[in-house]
């Protein structure tokens, strides 16, 4: 689980750091631009229900911690997907990442077929509690 700090904000976001690496693709191009935007995402399942948005712009310092040392390959589609949410009236949504579930090798103890949980393999965001 990777964490985006942000301004001065006491709480960090944590967000599994593939899904960190494609969403800080997405932020620093719209930062090197200049723009000011907002980034949205839902709360995930064990915290509190709902979501959060914050207010992004050039001057506000941002941080990208990541738990792994490697860099991931990135989803070319998955970045486009995020920057035309960054380019919306909605600010940048933090969307899943589109699997190619073809290619997905079954697990042995899957049947055929059987739904794959994106969440599970990509991640969601959580809000870290920082004390």
């Amino acid at each position: 689980m990777g964490t985006l700090y942000y301004g001065d904000s006491q709480t960090p976001i944590g967000i599994e750091d593939r899904a960190l690496a494609h969403l800080k693709v997405a932020l620093i191009t719209k930062l090197r631009r200049g723009e000011s935007f907002t980034l949205s995402w839902q709360h995930h399942d064990d915290e509190p229900r709902g979501r959060s948005t914050i207010w992004v712009h050039p001057s506000i310092p941002m941080r990208f911690v990541f738990d792994t040392p490697e860099r991931p390959e990135l989803n070319k589609e998955w970045i486009n997907d995020l920057m035309v949410s960054a380019n919306s009236t909605g600010g940048v949504q933090l969307v899943p990442e589109h699997l190619d579930t073809a290619s997905i090798a079954t697990m042995p103890d899957r049947p055929p077929g059987a739904d794959v949980d994106v969440h599970a393999l990509v991640g969601a965001v959580t809000l870290d509690r920082a004390n």
